[in-house]
């Protein structure tokens, strides 16, 4: 018991300082500069970052959320991530344990974290991340063999295929583009992962928060409101609610329609 709370302890420490450099992929991906070098520093004065003023979560909280150098604000963003990730990690290992498969999940659900923040700040999902990761997450569900291959293909063609048919439908009935690309690439992604099951409560859980959220957005902005939402956050939400709950959601949804 006590070794597994070490292991729980030190994946969320892990998971933190990984958020940290994920903090680094979604501010240099859009701009197309490279994650390695140069090093970190602030966004505003470019003095470079220190390594104990890059401490995850810590750092930030000890220098009240400000440069040290400039004292200009440091976005909520950074600890934000850095402890989303944790978090994030700490949850696999206790529900898959120390194994391969919380290695591969814990991989997919930080490139999701990337692709969902740079979708809220820019309305893109980069083809640099989406595009290698369908055969990359694919090659990691066949090593995990915890799903049919033809279950992984469907899912990469039911994935990408239903979003291109709703947004071609969109498209025609309204004579504007709906649905981006990137959603159709991302939702493929995610299918080559967790198989065309996943595809299907994936869309249909990404569609209720995206609608119940949209509805409180008007309400809050009002119906002039100008501002689209991003659908790759809530894709990538549904997609790891299926990875981390869909047995559960699914067994208590069937208990309550035979009822």
């Amino acid at each position: 018991m006590y070794s597994f709370n070490f292991i729980l302890l030190a994946s969320s420490i892990f998971g933190s300082c990984i958020g940290s450099f994920l903090n680094v992929c979604i501010l240099r991906i859009p701009r197309d500069i490279s994650i390695a070098f140069p090093p970190s520093s602030c966004t505003n004065c470019k003095e470079p970052i220190k390594w104990y003023d890059n401490i995850p979560v810590l750092s930030y909280i000890f220098l009240l959320g400000r440069c040290r150098n400039c004292k200009t604000k440091i976005s909520i963003q950074y600890p934000l991530v850095e402890l989303f990730t944790g978090l994030t990690a700490f949850y696999t290992v206790f529900s898959f344990s120390l194994t391969l498969k919380a290695f591969f999940v814990f991989i997919f659900a930080c490139v999701l974290i990337v692709i969902s923040i740079i979708d809220l700040h820019h309305q893109i999902i980069p083809d640099i991340i989406s595009l290698p990761g369908i055969p990359f997450f694919f090659i990691l569900a066949l090593i995990l063999n915890e799903i049919e291959l033809t279950d992984l293909v469907l899912g990469i063609l039911l994935g990408g295929g239903i979003l291109y048919l709703i947004a071609f439908l969109y498209y025609f009935l309204a004579k504007k583009e709906g649905m981006g690309g990137g959603d159709i690439k991302l939702l493929a992604m995610i299918g080559g992962f967790i198989g065309y099951k996943g595809v299907f409560f994936t869309i249909f859980v990404s569609s209720v928060l995206g609608t119940v959220i949209g509805i409180f957005l008007i309400l809050l902005k009002g119906r002039d409101m100008k501002y689209a939402v991003p659908f790759g956050p809530f894709l990538s939400l549904g997609a790891l609610i299926y990875i981390y709950f869909g047995d559960l959601i699914i067994f208590h949804y069937i208990n309550f329609i035979r009822g």
